[in-house]
């Protein structure tokens, strides 16, 4: 049996869910999300619980099984809370503006960058951080990785755009001759 999927999921006062033919909705104060339902996999709603269980034993139903419920409390917990992903930019002459859809970025090029945001996607900047928020948990982490992308850190001087909780393996520059 899955460690995570035989875990039930609470549901929080305020969310509804909603369990069709192919996807599963999910409705809370900060929006809906559909959750795809896999063939092998049950999804049943018992005592404010929602709880996952697989038809049979086979490898590709036991991969299902954990991956069902991981995406189901993912969405519990972005219709509930949301997400988001902190980027910090490092380097002289960089700079950060723009408000909650697009923002516009100095990295070091000859023009200046924008990134214009998804629907669903929120930015805020405040002096070199950008907050990317959402709902849906893969959309914010796909949303940080492309600005991420813009310019990547670079392992001398740390120069570039990374995450927040992200360590940069510095490497010693030349070594001069004596």
């Amino acid at each position: 049996m899955s460690r995570i999927g035989k875990q039930p999921i609470d549901i929080p006062a305020g969310v509804t869910i909603t369990v069709g033919d192919k996807d599963i909705v999910v409705a809370g104060p900060k929006g809906s999300l559909t959750v795809p339902l896999q063939k092998s996999v049950k999804v049943a709603i018992e005592d404010n619980q929602v709880v996952v269980t697989r038809d049979n034993d086979e490898p590709k139903s036991r991969a299902w099984h954990g991956l069902q419920r991981a995406l189901l409390n993912n969405a519990v917990q972005g219709v509930t809370k949301g997400f988001e992903k902190q980027l910090e930019i490092n380097g002289v002459g960089f700079r950060l503006s723009g408000g909650p859809k697009e923002i516009e970025m100095a990295l070091g090029f000859s023009h200046p960058v924008k990134y214009k945001a998804p629907e669903g996607i929120e930015l805020k900047t405040d002096k070199m951080t950008i907050t990317v928020s959402g709902i849906d948990k893969q959309q914010v982490g796909q949303v940080a990785a492309e600005i991420r992308a813009l310019k990547k850190p670079e392992p001398y001087k740390g120069k570039g755009i990374k995450y927040a909780d992200e360590v940069i393996l510095r490497k010693a520059g030349k070594a001069g001759k004596k």
